[in-house]
């Protein structure tokens, strides 16, 4: 675990502790694992690396691992005693006062077990890759809680079946992603000269940087693509369609926006994370 003490007030989300503190409360004393992901997880790990965290977010994901419906029923009432009410998606909470949403995506046996009711009601909700990516989970201590986040390629993973299941709605994902692909290569620099020597030949070209930490997290997410078939075809199709032309890749055309770099530099970027997910017999 993180002991580096990370503060709320740096971590400069509106209402986070408050937030935090319910959810952790609820969660703890009905003994349900819970896991922090998505934006707000990411600027927990910036900290804990002592970047600036980009950008804040009202919206708070939580991953929670339960065995029923019922169980999660629970939660929810439980967490309605506290002031946060249900709206229109039936996995999202709003606190009025502190002007929050909450998002609580079920996974774990939940799915297994209510299979039909889960899938009813989540129809348009999908938690492929939150099993595999959370077992690999950290924990970073912020002030007096812990939060357990995924690892920064799990994120990638996470950011990745989102965007492609609404990616009309999530240009943020990718914008996301490729934050983690620019802090990745500080925070994984030992690693990287210990287990990925091979590609620091790369350093000499534009952006090496980008392209080496693109293709370390694409050996490390490979492990989560291993242990679901499903998850794997997934993730590979959207990089083969993704980057069978780069006038119509949404993600390489949002990553040239965004960071203003050239769509060449972009495909280059996602080909190196393809090769990655896809490198077997590797020294790392």
């Amino acid at each position: 675990m993180s002991t580096s003490g990370q503060t709320y007030k740096e971590l400069a989300l509106p209402y986070f502790k408050e937030v935090f503190d319910i959810i952790d409360k609820v969660l703890v004393k009905e003994g349900i694992p819970y896991y922090l992901i998505g934006a707000t997880a990411i600027a927990l790990e910036f900290l804990n690396e002592g970047k600036k965290p980009p950008r804040g977010t009202r919206d708070i994901d939580f991953a929670l691992m339960l065995s029923s419906m019922a169980e999660y029923d629970h939660i929810v009432s439980d967490l309605k005693e506290y002031g946060f009410n249900s709206v229109e998606a039936p996995w999202t909470l709003y606190h009025e006062k502190y002007d929050v949403a909450i998002d609580l995506l079920p996974f774990g046996k939940i799915e297994e077990n209510d299979t039909e009711s889960f899938n009813k009601r989540y129809s348009d909700l999908h938690v492929l890759g939150l099993r595999e990516v959370l077992e690999d989970a950290i924990e970073i201590l912020i002030e007096d809680k812990v939060a357990k986040i995924p690892p920064l390629a799990g994120m990638i993973i996470l950011k990745l079946v989102a965007w492609s299941d609404r990616p009309e709605e999530r240009d943020n994902d990718l914008t996301d992603i490729l934050k983690i692909i620019e802090l990745s290569y500080e925070h994984d620099w030992d690693d990287i000269v210990e287990s990925h020597f091979d590609l620091l030949d790369q350093l000499d070209e534009t952006a090496g940087q980008l392209k080496i930490s693109a293709r370390v997290l694409g050996r490390k997410a490979r492990e989560y693509l291993l242990k679901s078939e499903t998850l794997s075809n997934r993730i590979l199709s959207l990089m083969e369609e993704q980057l069978s032309n780069a006038d119509s890749s949404g993600i390489a055309r949002q990553w040239a926006l965004s960071k203003d770099i050239d769509l060449e530099l972009a495909m280059a970027i996602l080909k190196e994370f393809e090769t990655g997910l896809k490198e077997d017999g590797r020294l790392f």
